[in-house]
């Protein structure tokens, strides 16, 4: 299968680069819209079923340049919008900003301009699912523009389930980059349009992509103040809702609370338990989720190489561990 998608990939490399310069037939644009969105309106499975994320890691940047090449010649083709948004988004998590978190402190300045670049790829990819949106209704744009938090709820009531993509990662996007600068003042101020989106999509489809939506609330009501939308009261049901909807199969449930919550609680067994927990799943039972699993599996095992930075422990790790 990965071999088959790069002579694809290749293909159309080819292809784009013999067209530079010419008309390019609608029809044909189209197509190759199509078969890099994927048939899921996402085309992200090449990726997220792979077990080497480093070779994703280096991949991935040439794949978005080339959607970007695309949409400039299908600029409403509302899959692809949906992939390159979600692609950017999923990079700068993945590749940059989580990197970043596990620097040391003496590559603080490198660590800043990881979250500099991961800020900027989260908006980035915000932009295109707007985008995206603003091709099924129209004004939609400016209306999450508009200073009038209000101005979006008439677009949010007309939506429906094959919506929710779009939702979910325009909110992820939106809240990752504030949660890497939160001295931007103008982005805090727009903040709060996120929750009504988020919490649309939760209403049409609780149950998008295992329970993503759950998690992503977990990391809202903890991580923003009160002002912003945050509320740590509904932490434990969105936790808990969404370890039921994961079943057992992803790793990121279990991080989200363990760093929003068990650190600030500074509940260290139980956070070792929970590392264990994302230890314990195996990547090859789920196959759609391989890479990100694996990817958690990693920062598992750095944290707990490096617990004391996040603790204050009374006893060695050794000794928690066996309690």
């Amino acid at each position: 299968m990965r071999r088959s998608y790069w002579l694809q990939v290749v293909g159309l490399v080819v292809v784009m680069a013999f067209l530079a310069g010419c008309a390019i037939d609608q029809l044909a644009v189209n197509v190759l819209a199509d078969t890099l969105a994927g048939g899921d309106g996402g085309g992200a499975s090449v990726f997220t079923q792979d077990d080497d994320p480093e070779l994703v890691g280096d991949a991935l940047p040439f794949a978005l340049k080339l959607y970007e090449t695309i949409l400039a010649e299908a600029p409403e083709h509302e899959a692809l919008l949906l992939a390159t948004g979600s692609g950017f988004i999923s990079y700068g998590n993945a590749f940059v900003a989580t990197p970043a978190s596990m620097l040391g402190f003496e590559e603080w300045e490198r660590q800043q301009a990881m979250q500099v670049r991961a800020k900027a790829l989260y908006l980035r990819g915000r932009e295109y699912l707007i985008r995206g949106l603003e091709v099924r209704y129209p004004g939609f744009r400016d209306a999450v523009q508009d200073r009038d938090h209000d101005a979006i709820l008439p677009y949010l009531e007309q939506m429906e389930a094959d919506d929710v993509p779009f939702l979910y990662w325009i909110s992820a996007g939106w809240v990752s980059a504030f949660a890497l600068d939160a001295f931007d003042l103008e982005l805090g101020f727009t903040v709060p349009k996120v929750k009504p989106m988020i919490l649309r999509a939760l209403e049409l489809d609780e149950s998008f992509n295992d329970g993503a939506i759950h998690d992503f609330l977990v990391q809202f009501y903890a991580g923003l103040p009160e002002t912003l939308g945050g509320d740590r009261s509904l932490v434990p049901f969105h936790h808990e809702r969404a370890l039921e909807l994961a079943d057992g199969r992803l790793a990121g449930p279990y991080m989200s609370y363990a760093e929003s919550t068990l650190i600030p609680q500074q509940d260290v067994g139980a956070f070792v338990s929970y590392m264990e927990a994302i230890l314990a799943i195996d990547p090859e039972l789920y196959p759609s989720a391989k890479l990100i699993n694996i990817l958690t599996q990693r920062k598992a095992t750095w944290y707990l190489e490096n617990i004391d930075d996040f603790f204050l422990l009374d006893l060695p790790v050794e000794d928690v561990e066996g309690s």
